[in-house]
C-alpha cells in the first residue's frame, strides 16, 4: 500500500508570531515557545506534549511506516525533540526522516507547500513509482481519514471535508478553500479564498460545501512535474500544493478522487486555537499521556 507520508512543517508561522503578543490571556511560557519553535511543536497536550505527537500517533495507528517531516531552515525544535530527545521511540512502528526546506536567495520565507513537497520527494527517489500521503503539521487528521487515504486504490485522491462537520464558526470556514467535484466523485477544482458568490454556488450545486484541509494521497510520478511547474502566487508569493493538484486535474481530468468526509479537524493556525485544541486532546486522547 506504499505506507509513506510527508508532513509539511517548514513554514515560519508568521501569522501566529505576529498575533502572539496581541492574543489575550497567553502565558509568557507559551509566547516563548511560539517565537522559538515550529508551530507543530507547541506544548498543547497533557504533560506538555507537542501537537505533532498527536499527528504521529494517528499516523502510526493508520498503518503508515515511512514518515518524512519537512522542517524549516532555521528550526531545530523538531529534530531535537524526536532524535536528540529520544521521543521518536514513542512511535516504534514509524521510521522518521527529515528534509530541510531551504529559503531561496532573496526571500525572507520558504517558497510554499509545493516547494516543500518537491524538496521532500527529491530526497526520496526510492519513492518513485509509488504513492504517498501529504498533510499539514498544524491540522490533526484522524487515524480513520489517514487510513482511508492509505487504502485508496485510485492513484491520486484528497479528502473533501463537509464544511458543517469541521466544527469551526462560519466566519472562519468562509475563508477556507472549497472543493468542486463531479457526480462521479472526481476533483474538478480547488478554489482558494472563495468569494461569497462562489461559496453559495458550491452549496447550491451539491447541497453542502466541500472544504480542502490540504491532505492528499498522490502518485510520485504524477505530481512531480506539476510541483516543478507550479507558479508563485501573485499575492502570497508562494508555490502552493493545491495549485499543483489543480494543474494535474486540468491536464488529466478524472485523475484525482475527492473522498467526502464529515468530521472535526482540530487546527492550530493561531494562538487563539490553543485552548480549543487542548480541550480536544484532553478529551479524545486520554491514552496518549
Amino acid at each position: 500500500m506504499n505506507p509513506n507520508i510527508v508532513i509539511l512543517a517548514g513554514g515560519v508561522s508568521s501569522r501566529m508570531k505576529k498575533t502572539a503578543a496581541l492574543t489575550p490571556g497567553v502565558e509568557d511560557g507559551m509566547l516563548r515557545h511560539v517565537m522559538g519553535k515550529a508551530k507543530a511543536m507547541l506544548p498543547v497536550g497533557p504533560g506538555s506534549r507537542p501537537f505533532l505527537d498527536y499527528s504521529l500517533y494517528n499516523i502510526e495507528r493508520a498503518g503508515y511506516e515511512d514518515v518524512v517531516i519537512v522542517t524549516g531552515e532555521h528550526d531545530t525544535s523538531i529534530r531535537s525533540y524526536y532524535d536528540a530527545g529520544g521521543h521518536a521511540g514513542a512511535f516504534p512502528r514509524l521510521t522518521m526522516s527529515y528534509v530541510t526546506q531551504k529559503i531561496p536567495a532573496g526571500r525572507s520565507k520558504p517558497a510554499g507547500t509545493a516547494d516543500a513537497l518537491l524538496a521532500a520527494l527529491a530526497a526520496r527517489p526510492d519513492w518513485r513509482g509509488s504513492r504517498f500521503t501529504v498533510c499539514n503539521s498544524d491540522n490533526l487528521y484522524s487515524a480513520g481519514v489517514l487510513r482511508v487515504l492509505l487504502e485508496e486504490t485510485h492513484p491520486n485522491a484528497m479528502i473533501e471535508y463537509d464544511r458543517d462537520g469541521l466544527g469551526f464558526p462560519p466566519e472562519r470556514t468562509s475563508q477556507f478553500s472549497i472543493v468542486r467535484s463531479d457526480d462521479r466523485g472526481f476533483l474538478l477544482d480547488i478554489i482558494e479564498k472563495p468569494s461569497p458568490r462562489e461559496v453559495g454556488a458550491a452549496s447550491r450545486e451539491r447541497g453542502s460545501v466541500g472544504i480542502s484541509m490540504n491532505i492528499f494521497r498522490l502518485s510520485y510520478d504524477d505530481i512531480v512535474p506539476f510541483l516543478e511547474k507550479a507558479p508563485l502566487h501573485p499575492v502570497r508569493d508562494e508555490k502552493e500544493l493545491p495549485v499543483a493538484v489543480r494543474m494535474l486535474v486540468a491536464a488529466r481530468p478524472g485523475s484525482v478522487r475527492a473522498i467526502p468526509v464529515s468530521e472535526r479537524v482540530p487546527d492550530l493556525t493561531s494562538l487563539a486555537d490553543v485552548a480549543d485544541v487542548r480541550d480536544h486532546l484532553g478529551a479524545e486522547y486520554q491514552d496518549l499521556r
